[in-house]
Parts: structure tokens; C-alpha cells; sequence
């Protein structure tokens, strides 16, 4: 069996276009996602294999580890908007937060912890730009990657110098799940403005950066969190 990547959240935005970029690059990957219908698409463009999995389920992991056990890397590509004003923040959104954002990347990387220290291998994880910059809304959401961006340097410290683990922190990124904010042109406008670039990001310029964590491209950086934020966390 070939070592491969194993890339969670595989039919978003961002995973779709690592997929693109490892297949372009001829590596081998093994898709993760709960939507079956677009994961058998990618699976077919790409010729690779994948999982019908959703992270939120009890036991997920075991689904995933049955059809790849050996990794060379993970990339876990799952994510959230979560925005409520303070006041009507309930316990249970914390919850699900933590779940799908935290908690179930945690299951992973237990999962495959000795799989990717044989391998030499690397893990990416996603934190969010509203993470270090206060944004109206985002206590959820920027609490949960908070808590992404503390796990990963910890992790690296732990796990050096046999597997890397590094974090990317994006801005506001063109996808399904954006769609509810971007769909108002008004806000779409006003949210890119608010970027030195002047744009909303798209999911290929997240995943540059995973490809090159990801792979043996970066084999000295660990530890890091990488804003793919067009400026807007330190401009």
C-alpha cells in the first residue's frame, strides 16, 4: 500500500484545491468528507480513494482508519462560521464548534500519531484570522481556532523532531460556507475593501500554503501559524 495523504474535508473550497494541487504535483491522497456525492466525483477526476465520514458522528475515525492506515501527512480541512451576537451564545454552540473544529482533529492526529512519526510526516490545521483580530460575532468561532493555534504549538514541541505540525489562519475564503455573508454584494464589497489586497480570499490560495506544509517542501518549518489573510491580520 502507498503512503498517502489523507485530506479531511475534501469537497470544501480549500480541500478540493489541495487535492488539485498534491494531484498536479503526482502525490497520492486519500479523501474524508460527509457529502458522498461530490467525494465520488473528486475520487474519479483524481483517481484516488476516499471515505464517507462525518466528523460530528461518534467513532468517525474508525470508518477512516479501516480503509488507510499509514499516512505521510494530514491535512484537516474541516471548518465553520460561526457568528451570534455574545448574548444569544448558548453552551451547545461552543460545543459543536469544538467538535467539528477541535475535538474530531484530535481523534485524527491520535489516530495516526504512529503512522506520521514513522513516516516523518506533517499535519496542517486551520485556524481563522478572527482568531487574533477582534471581529463582531466571532466569539465561537474565534475561541474554537484559538484554540486550533494553541494545539498546534504545543504538538510541534511534543512531536519534533519526527512529525511537523503547522496551522494556517485564513481571512474570509470564497466557499459553500461562505455563501450566506458573500451572496449580499454589498457586504461581499465592503468585507474584501476591508483586505489590503481588496479581494475575498479563494480556496487556492489557502491551499498553496497546505501543499507546501504538507509536503517534504517545508521540512524545516513547524510550529508556525501562517496567515493567508490578504494582509489583513498585520496591515
Amino acid at each position: 500500500m502507498n503512503t498517502k495523504y489523507l485530506i479531511f474535508g475534501a469537497t470544501g473550497s480549500i480541500g478540493s484545491n489541495l487535492v488539485n494541487k498534491l494531484y498536479d504535483s503526482k502525490y497520492d491522497f486519500h479523501l474524508v468528507s460527509r457529502n458522498e456525492e461530490e467525494l465520488k466525483s473528486l475520487s474519479e477526476k483524481f483517481k484516488c480513494t476516499y471515505t464517507v465520514a462525518d466528523v460530528l458522528e461518534d467513532n468517525f475515525i474508525q470508518n477512516v482508519k479501516s480503509e488507510i492506515s499509514e499516512v505521510k501527512g494530514i491535512a484537516y480541512c474541516v471548518g465553520s462560521i460561526d457568528l451570534k451576537p455574545f448574548k444569544m451564545v448558548k453552551e451547545n454552540d461552543f460545543q459543536k464548534c469544538m467538535k467539528l473544529n477541535f475535538f474530531s482533529a484530535i481523534e485524527v492526529i491520535k489516530a495516526y500519531q504512529e503512522s506520521l512519526k514513522n513516516n516523518k510526516g506533517s499535519i496542517i490545521l486551520f485556524s481563522t484570522v478572527a482568531a487574533q483580530r477582534g471581529f463582531t460575532n466571532h466569539s465561537i468561532i474565534a475561541s474554537t481556532k484559538a484554540a486550533i493555534e494553541g494545539l498546534t504549538i504545543s504538538l510541534a514541541a511534543e512531536f519534533a523532531p519526527n512529525i511537523r505540525v503547522n496551522c494556517i489562519a485564513p481571512s474570509l475564503t470564497n466557499s459553500k460556507i461562505s455563501q450566506p455573508i458573500l451572496k449580499n454584494t454589498i457586504m461581499a464589497e465592503g468585507i474584501a475593501k476591508a483586505h489590503p489586497m481588496k479581494r475575498i480570499g479563494e480556496g487556492k490560495d489557502a491551499a498553496a500554503m497546505a501543499k507546501f506544509l504538507l509536503t517534504e517542501e517545508s521540512s524545516w518549518i513547524t510550529g508556525q501559524i501562517i496567515g493567508v489573510d490578504g494582509g489583513r491580520s498585520s496591515i
